[in-house]
């Protein structure tokens, strides 16, 4: 199964992605912000396959992380979260470097959905 870095300020939202994901097998690190996460990446030298990130966070937002992580870790696939539409009109210019944005509130079953995809999507991409 996949390994996966969620960052999301939110913690109820991170526990939520977290246990969403790990219904379907897959390991879950999490961050409290964009700043933490890229700590994480750089540290386990970016050994994940989905980076799914929340775009409005304090310290470092989503869009700076999604940035710093594609520089740095070209083969990672992005995957962002926003509830906020102007976040989601800042990720469109992203398109080369991110797989896709969620708009929250998602059900369980749509970021399991949009997980599967993204990872999907790697594989073939």
């Amino acid at each position: 199964m996949a390994r996966i870095l969620i960052a999301d300020d939110e913690e109820s939202m991170r526990l939520l992605v977290a246990r969403a994901i790990g219904m379907d097998g897959h390991e879950t690190v999490t961050a409290q912000d964009g700043s933490e996460a890229l700590e994480i990446l750089i540290e386990s030298a970016g050994r994940f396959d989905l980076l799914l990130t929340d775009i409005k966070m304090p310290i470092m937002d989503g869009i700076a992380l999604a940035l710093a992580a594609a520089r740095d870790f070209p083969d990672l696939t992005i995957l962002l979260m926003t509830g906020f539409a102007d976040q989601r009109e800042r990720a469109s210019g992203l398109d080369a470097l991110i797989h896709d944005v969620i708009t929250k509130p998602f059900s369980v079953a749509d970021i399991r959905n949009a997980v599967a995809a993204a990872l999907a999507a790697k594989k073939t991409g």
